[in-house]
């Protein structure tokens, strides 16, 4: 399998990457620890972005205005945002690893409809259907959700059953709810602060409780899981585990970090939490 992504180090509150063939320096607030490599190595990146005097990108001008990776058996284009996103979260490649090989194993008892909430770039949404699950990709951002659809097609996934919805997630399931519709399989990686389609703001401590009651009321009678990711600085896996286990009672609940990976130190970037439902075998 092509792995594109390497952690190559971190600390001082930064994080060196590869990217394919290019080598990026961008801010990362929980590696508190001293770096393993020298100034030397970090100043050879190819950029960097830091936040020290608003956002600000170094060298930006060596990267092309987008290429494309694979990493855990997806390919994603990337390509520098204003932010010093990248348009892909390479911390959540194990859950993408689960969510193929979960549905695939629940697919072959009956078909797996899934629905990705605040989806970014599709990283769950490609996975969900590389394991032949139907999916309904949902985010506010309708430039996200056209960078998705590009991501579907560079994976060979451009004519497969998926749903692209540019929507305030609240109002779309909500509508969901009123039509009867349900999903066997639910993903979501709520913003701590965001902006919904019609411009509805959405913070996470305020709203986290409604949207898991509206995730659990869209559960079809056979449901295989929920994923729940978060990058809320505060939000603990312990807290995660405590509303899941509220709402489902029945499930079998795993939870852990999110990492990113290479040869360097592990550098934390964001809990989860899945709650696991019983085979219907």
């Amino acid at each position: 399998m092509i792995e594109d992504y390497e952690l190559i180090d971190s600390g001082d509150g930064r994080k060196l990457e590869r990217f394919g063939k290019y080598v990026l320096a961008r801010p990362c607030s929980q590696a508190m620890w001293r770096p393993e490599l020298s100034d030397d190595r970090w100043n050879r990146a190819d950029a960097s972005f830091d936040r020290e005097d608003g956002n600000r990108w170094h060298g930006r001008t060596n990267l092309p205005k987008e290429w494309t990776i694979e990493t855990a058996g997806i390919k994603f284009k990337l390509g520098g945002t204003d932010f010093g996103h990248l348009g892909i979260f390479p911390e959540q490649r194990a859950q993408w690893k689960w969510i193929r090989n979960e549905v695939k194993e629940r697919g072959q008892e009956r078909g797996v409809s899934v629905l990705n909430l605040f989806a970014y770039s599709g990283g769950s949404t490609m996975a969900a259907a590389l394991g032949g699950a139907e999916v309904c990709h949902l985010d506010a951002s309708k430039g996200m959700v056209e960078w998705a659809r590009e991501n579907a097609r560079l994976n060979g996934l451009g004519d497969k059953p998926i749903r692209w919805i540019v929507d305030d997630a609240h109002k779309f399931m909500k509508r969901e709810i009123r039509r009867g519709h349900k999903y066997d399989a639910i993903i979501l990686d709520p913003p701590t602060f965001g902006r919904g389609a019609g411009g509805e703001m959405y913070k996470i401590e305020r709203d986290l409780k409604e949207t898991l009651s509206l995730v659990k009321e869209l559960l079809s009678n056979h449901p295989a899981f929920v994923l729940f990711s978060s990058h809320t600085p505060g939000l603990s896996e312990i807290v995660a585990k405590n509303i899941l286990s509220q709402l489902f009672p029945t499930a079998t609940l795993e939870s852990g970090e999110m990492l990113l990976e290479g040869k360097a130190l592990q550098c934390p970037s964001g809990i989860y939490c899945r709650a696991v439902f019983p085979s219907s075998n």
